[in-house]
């Protein structure tokens, strides 16, 4: 049972680590973003890769996850330059569907449908940490760098701009914020940043395909942020901690076929996120007026 815990605690801190790095261009910048599972992918396969052709430690192979993923976050980035709104969410949608196909089809890199089995156990500056509480310890601890520096980020001119961005694009481009280029860093950063829940779940289950890269999960990444509140710090953990933590729960309740869990659970996700809307739009650690938002802003 403790081992189980640990275990959905470690998947509880990789998915808060998605959410907060997909909150930074959500609820900070505005970009509406359907893509954000690709580049969780892109970071698992390059860690992945560099693991197991080049016996890269985790960080050697994070780094690499960071550095692909940020450099081809350009190809999201760059229809950023000359659309917003919807038009932005078809671009991130289309990108899905190119990667996923790259995914399934790149086999000598990914293995294709089958994807990468074997992955060895990370290292961290030649310490074994595939223990589960060790795992469990530097999982938490990327979580906890990854929010210092959004917070940082968020404090910082680089922030107040992508806030007067989401809040008003023509009006920041009248008082001379380059918009293309701060829209360009920002979907940069918040994919670096997913690329390193990727490195963490490639070493935590030594086995990655292409499943765990689908836009369903760009949209449960989605659904974590608004529940838990987006343009705020922690409500996008608290958000990954309510989605992961539900359907754990439902395999306790008496009489309920393990056959009908996922159809529950989707049901009580989309229930959620309408009542959520009308009662509560800023989420569960959102803040109601823009005064609250304002003494309460990180």
């Amino acid at each position: 049972m403790a081992t189980y815990i640990i275990n959905l605690a470690i998947l509880i801190g990789i998915n808060a680590i998605l959410a907060v790095t997909l909150n930074f261009i959500l609820g900070y910048a505005g970009i509406f973003s359907l893509a954000h599972a690709i580049f969780f992918g892109i970071g698992a396969y390059t860690a992945a890769v560099a693991a197991m052709k080049f016996g890269a430690d985790f960080a050697a192979a994070t780094a690499a996850g960071m550095l692909v993923s940020g450099v081809i976050s350009l190809a999201l980035a760059l229809p950023a330059l000359r659309v917003r709104g919807e038009y932005f969410v078809a671009a991130s949608l289309g990108l899905q569907m190119l990667a996923l196909t790259v995914f399934s089809e790149w086999k000598s890199v990914t293995g294709g449908i089958g994807g990468l089995i074997g992955i060895p156990p990370p290292r961290l500056f030649g310490f074994d940490v595939s223990d589960p509480v060790l795992f469990l310890a530097l999982t938490l601890a990327c979580l906890g760098v990854i929010l210092i520096a959004i917070r940082a980020l968020v404090r910082s001119s680089f922030g107040r701009s992508l806030k007067a961005i989401r809040d008003d694009e023509t009006a920041a481009s009248a008082l001379g914020k380059n918009v293309a280029l701060l829209k360009t860093l920002a979907v940069m950063v918040s994919s670096s940043f997913a690329a390193v829940a990727g490195s963490l779940f490639a070493f935590f289950l030594s086995f990655i395909n292409v499943e765990s890269f689908v836009l369903e999960v760009s949209v449960q990444v989605i659904a974590m942020v608004i529940i838990g509140g987006t343009g705020t710090l922690l409500g996008p953990v608290i958000g990954a901690a309510i989605v992961l933590l539900l359907p754990a729960l439902l395999t306790y309740l008496p009489y309920l076929p393990p056959t009908e869990i996922g159809s529950i659970q989707q049901m009580i996700y989309g229930l959620a996120m309408v009542l959520l809307m009308i009662f509560r739009p800023s989420g569960l650690w959102g803040y109601g007026s823009s005064q609250d938002r304002k003494r309460a802003a990180p």
